[in-house]
């Protein structure tokens, strides 16, 4: 089959075209820049360049369809909200085109990408989640202030948020508060690039996963990891995990999440959860996640088993995987030591890795660690990573 894997410059898409090539297709790579990490792939059949769906939608599902009615049954593989939100949007035409995807309804797409909807869901059926209050205005923060304890996360409503004109803008990272008027300084923070927020109530803990292949609400390939270390220490992606077997209590909550959205396709759901408490719920991220390496080296060919679906409508494998695996994320690790070399963030509420000992636990070497981005049989998407990297700080630091 042939298959349009968007987003070059995502991990997700060097690992997705890699597994995909494995299982025979043929890959083509897509990205809004010129080259791409995943495109430079000795296992990429070939490149394009769209318009950058924030700026240009409808340039951006021209340039997708255009390509996929090449090959009549071509699969679209978006990675990121920001192309994924758009082409559910406009689904139909790509349909018309000939070309496949593997998507829930949209209005399903559009609750699982909106925080607050997702918290109460979860709410209604039993999950634990935090004390939330929806802020779309000043006058909502300062009820925040009254009914939160502190300290208090404050983030947007969505990591993308829709354009009037059907374009897609990045919102940005949580902010922390501890005291009412650290609270209503970060709320003028970010109301400058979103719409709408989410004030909660902090939850201490680590951030845990659980990562699913859902065919119309039910299950049919699972996965699991813990972090070792977060890019950013106060919660993000991770630098460094290992594969591990799904905590009962987290597996159970994330499939009564995604049965209740009736998803179709991969998912990975969020929690914090204390050591020996029960999982808080944080967000469903309704795409391929940015640590899928370790799934696929530990043999949960996800991007493989998506594409079965799609060709055949289910899968026939019973898809396991090996627990134990440790997978690095080069630059992430790099990224990690600078955060933490800059300190804790303004109002964070945990204590900070320490400096000496973050250089010695990113320097020690660890034995069968496997890379993100690096193989000896395909070297370049290593090195696209950094010259990515360097090229968008330079491009940050001009304007």
């Amino acid at each position: 089959m042939r298959i349009l894997v968007l987003d070059g410059n995502q991990n997700q898409a060097v690992a997705s075209v890699r597994s995909l090539a494995d299982a025979g297709h043929d890959v083509m790579v897509g990205e809004a820049s010129a080259w791409s990490k995943a495109g430079w792939s000795r296992y990429c059949r070939g490149t394009f360049q769209y318009p950058n769906p924030e700026e240009d939608v409808a340039g951006f599902i021209a340039r997708v369809s255009e390509i996929a009615k090449q090959q009549l049954g071509t699969l679209v593989l978006p990675m990121t909200e920001a192309t994924m939100l758009p082409i559910s949007a406009q689904r139909d035409a790509l349909l018309s085109d000939g070309a496949r995807l593997v998507l829930p309804d949209h209005a399903d797409v559009l609750r699982a990408f909106n925080k607050n909807e997702m918290v109460q869901l979860a709410a209604s059926i039993g999950i634990a989640v935090p004390k939330t209050v929806t802020v779309s205005n000043l006058e909502d923060a300062r009820r925040a202030c009254q009914v939160l304890k502190f300290p208090v996360v404050l983030k947007p409503r969505s990591s993308v948020e829709t354009e009037a004109d059907g374009g897609v803008r990045i919102t940005g990272r949580p902010r922390y508060a501890r005291d009412p008027q650290e609270l209503l300084a970060r709320y003028e923070d970010l109301i400058q690039i979103c719409s709408q927020m989410l004030a909660q109530e902090f939850v201490d803990g680590e951030g845990v996963g659980y990562f699913a292949l859902m065919c119309h609400g039910e299950l049919r390939a699972e996965f699991a990891h813990r972090r070792i270390r977060d890019v950013h220490p106060t919660g993000s992606g991770s630098a460094v995990r290992v594969s591990v077997e799904p905590d009962p209590e987290v597996r159970a909550a994330s499939l009564a999440i995604l049965k209740a959205l009736r998803w179709h396709g991969v998912a990975m759901v969020e929690f914090r959860q204390a050591r020996g408490g029960d999982p808080v719920f944080m967000e469903v991220n309704g795409r391929f996640w940015n640590s899928l390496p370790l799934a696929c080296y530990s043999g949960a060919d996800f991007p493989a088993w998506l594409a079965e679906l799609a060709e055949r409508g289910d899968i026939d494998s019973k898809p396991q995987f090996r627990p134990g695996a440790v997978c690095r994320w080069l630059l992430g690790d790099f990224r990690h030591v600078i955060e933490v070399m800059k300190g804790a963030p303004a109002g964070y509420p945990r204590p900070y890795p320490d400096r000496w000992q973050t250089m010695l636990s990113v320097l020690a070497p660890r034995s069968g660690t496997y890379h993100d981005n690096f193989q000896w049989r395909d070297p370049l998407p290593e090195f696209g990573d950094w010259l990515n990297f360097l090229e968008r700080a330079f491009q940050k630091q001009r304007s």
